[in-house]
C-alpha cells in the first residue's frame, strides 16, 4: 500500500497491528465544509464501487494538505490510502490511515469526500486537533509491559496472561478523545473465562505509565449455544479424489473444519503461531450431516451454510465481494472446545463451540454466522473500537446484519425475526437479545444516556439495535416471523418505519463510508443522516426517519 507523504513528515513505520485495534470515545462527526450532501440529487448511489485509481487518493491527500488547519492534516503527519469508493454519481470517498512522525495514529483515520467535480466536500474523523506533540517516552518500554501485566478487572478475567511475543510493545499516538497522547500498545494474550481466546491490547501513558484503556481483539457473540436446523439446504463442495470437501469455489474458496473438541494451544494464545486450523470436513458423497448431532458433519454444514448465506447477502445486496472486500474467503472451525458455549471471528476465521447439550447446541445459526462474519466486515470498512460506544455501534452492526443475513435467507425452518441466538436455545427459553425491546434481557439498554458508554459492549449495542427496528418496522406491535415483537420509545413518540430493505441499505452505506474508528451514537446519527441523504435526497422521508428514529431513542 503506498504511503502519501505531507510536508514536512517523517517516514512512516511499518505498524504491525492486532485485529480491530483502534481507537474510542469521541464523536467521529464530518467536518463542515462548502457543497455537503444535502446538494446531491438522489440516484442510484447503492452502485457504490471500490475503484483502485491512485491519482482519486493522491489528489485527496492534496486537498486535506491545502487546509491543514481544516481538516487537521498538519506537518509531520503521512497519509494512507485504505481503499476509494465511487458512487454511481461520482461522487468519491477515501479512507485512509494516519501517521504522525512515523507513528500510528490510534483513531487517526479520516474518510475523505469528493464531490463528482473533485471538490473536497467534508471528512469524516475523530480527530479534532492539528497534532503537535514529542514523540519521546519518559515511560520506558520494559515499565509500560510491566504496567499492562498489571492485574485489574479486566486482566483478572484472562488465564494465562502474557505478552505476545508476535508484536513487540510499540509507541503511537492515541487520539481515542481527539486530544493526541503518546502512548505504548502491548499486546498481552490468554484465555478467556469462557475459554475464549484473548488478544489484549493495552495503551499506556507514555509521559506518566498509566493504563489508558485495554481493548480486547477477539470478538464474540457472547452468546450461550445456537442449534441450527435449516433442513436440506444447498451447498457448493470440492471434489478431492474419491471424497468431497466442504470447500466452496464459487465463494472465495470458503471451507470448514473440524477441530475434534480441542482448542487453541497455550503456544498458540500466548506466541501466535502453532496454531490448528482443524481438518478439513470431508465426506464420501456430495451429502453433509444428518440433520442430527449424532452427525458431526451436521454443525459443519450449518456453518458453511450460514457463510455461504452471509457471502451472498452481502454481494447481492450491497455489492461487497467478501468479508475483506476483495473475493478472498475466511474459513470455519467447528467443535472447538468442549461445552463451549460461545463462537467468535479472531480477524481471519469464525470459530463455534458445541453449546452445553443442556441449555444450548452448536452456536451455527444463521443469525450467529451473519453476526460474526459482520465483525470482519466492520473490521475492513470503518474498524469501529471494540469498546466504549464505537464498541456497542460495532455489536450493534453484527446483530443488524446478522438479522438481515436471517431475513435474506428466507428459510423456511428460520425465519426472519428480530431476536438474536433464539435458535441455539434448546430448554425454549428467551434468546440472548432483542432488538424490538434490548432491555428485555435485563443488560441491554433501549435509550442512550452518558452512562450508555460504560456497558459491556453487547449492552450498549442495545441502543443501535434499537434505533434499527424502529427505523425499519416502526413502534407498535406486530407479528413478525411467527414471533410477536412489541416495541416502544425513549420519548413517547410515535415512528413508522421505513423497511428493513432501505434501513439496511442505509446503515451499510454509514459504515462504509462515514464512521470512523472514533464514532460513538452521535456521530451514528450524523453518519446514518448522511448516508440516507445520499441514497433518498435530504428532504426524503427517509432523512425524515432516521432523525425521528433516533431521537426515539435519546440520540439527539
Amino acid at each position: 500500500m503506498r504511503i502519501a507523504r505531507v510536508a514536512g513528515a517523517a517516514t512512516a513505520a511499518a505498524v504491525a497491528g492486532t485485529a480491530f485495534i483502534a481507537s474510542f470515545g469521541s464523536p467521529a462527526g464530518a467536518t463542515p465544509a462548502t457543497g455537503s450532501a444535502s446538494s446531491i440529487t438522489p440516484v442510484t448511489l447503492a452502485a457504490q464501487k471500490i475503484v483502485d485509481d491512485e491519482s482519486i487518493a493522491d489528489d485527496a491527500i492534496k486537498a486535506l494538505t491545502s487546509r491543514p488547519s481544516t481538516w487537521k492534516v498538519g506537518a509531520g503527519q503521512e497519509l494512507e490510502p485504505v481503499v476509494t469508493l465511487k458512487d454511481a454519481n461520482g461522487a468519491t470517498h477515501v479512507r485512509m490511515n494516519r501517521t504522525y512522525q512515523g507513528l500510528e495514529v490510534v483513531g487517526g483515520d479520516l474518510v475523505a469526500h469528493r464531490s463528482k467535480a473533485g471538490a473536497l466536500t467534508s471528512v469524516s474523523q475523530g480527530l479534532t486537533e492539528v497534532l503537535d506533540l514529542s514523540v519521546k517516552p519518559t515511560v520506558t518500554e520494559a515499565a509500560a509491559t510491566k504496567a499492562a501485566l498489571t492485574l485489574d478487572a479486566v486482566t483478572k478475567k484472562i488465564s494465562g496472561l502474557e505478552t505476545d511475543k508476535k508484536y513487540a510493545p510499540e509507541l503511537v499516538v492515541d487520539a481515542v478523545d481527539g486530544s493526541p497522547t503518546l502512548a505504548w500498545r502491548v499486546t498481552t494474550k490468554g484465555k478467556q473465562a469462557d475459554g475464549t481466546p484473548s488478544r489484549l491490547a493495552t495503551y499506556v501513558d507514555a509521559a506518566t505509565g498509566k493504563v489508558l484503556r485495554r481493548v480486547e481483539g477477539i470478538h464474540t457473540i457472547d452468546g450461550e449455544g445456537n442449534t441450527l436446523y435449516s433442513g436440506t439446504v444447498p451447498l457448493q463442495v470440492k471434489q478431492n479424489g474419491s471424497t468431497y470437501e466442504l470447500r466452496d469455489e464459487t465463494r472465495g474458496g470458503t471451507y470448514t473444519t473440524d477441530m475434534n473438541n480441542a482448542e487453541d494451544s497455550l503456544l498458540c494464545q500466548l506466541f501466535g503461531f502453532g496454531c490448528s486450523a482443524g481438518t478439513v470436513v470431508t465426506s464420501p458423497t456430495t451429502t453433509f450431516g444428518n440433520g442430527s448431532n449424532t452427525d458431526r458433519d451436521t454443525a459443519a454444514a450449518d456453518a458453511q451454510y450460514g457463510t455461504n448465506v452471509t457471502w451472498d447477502y452481502f454481494k447481492n445486496v450491497h455489492g461487497r465481494d467478501g468479508i475483506f472486500g476483495d473475493g478472498s474467503g475466511s474459513f470455519n472451525r467447528v467443535h472447538y472446545g468442549k461445552n463451549y458455549v460461545n463462537a467468535f471471528w479472531d480477524g481471519q476465521k469464525m470459530t463455534y463451540g458445541d453449546g452445553d447439550g443442556v441449555g444450548y447446541g452448536p452456536l451455527v445459526s444463521l443469525d450467529v454466522a451473519g453476526h460474526e462474519m459482520t465483525h470482519g466486515v466492520t473490521e475492513n470498512t470503518s474498524g469501529l473500537e471494540y469498546s466504549g460506544e464505537s464498541g456497542g455501534l460495532n455489536e450493534s452492526t453484527s446483530d443488524i446484519f446478522g438479522t438481515a443475513v436471517e431475513f435474506y435467507a428466507n428459510n423456511a425452518e428460520d425465519k426472519g425475526d428480530y431476536l438474536i441466538g433464539e435458535s441455539f436455545i434448546l430448554d425454549g427459553g428467551d434468546p440472548l437479545r432483542r432488538m424490538d425491546n434490548p432491555s428485555a434481557d435485563g443488560n441491554s439498554v433501549n435509550c442512550w444516556s452518558s452512562s450508555t458508554g460504560g456497558l459491556d459492549v453487547h449492552y450498549s449495542s442495545g441502543v443501535g439495535n434499537h434505533f434499527f427496528y424502529l427505523l425499519s418496522e416502526g413502534s407498535g406491535t406486530k407479528t413478525i416471523g411467527g414471533v410477536t415483537h412489541s416495541s416502544t420509545t425513549c420519548d413517547g413518540s410515535t415512528i413508522t418505519g421505513i423497511g428493513r430493505d432501505k434501513a439496511e441499505k442505509i446503515w451499510f452505506r454509514a459504515n462504509s463510508t462515514y464512521f470512523t474508528s472514533t464514532t460513538d451514537y452521535a456521530g451514528a446519527r450524523d453518519a446514518t443522516v448522511k448516508a440516507a441523504s445520499d441514497l433518498y435526497g435530504a428532504a426524503s422521508a427517509e432523512v425524515k426517519a432516521v432523525e425521528a428514529a433516533w431521537t426515539a431513542v435519546s440520540v439527539n
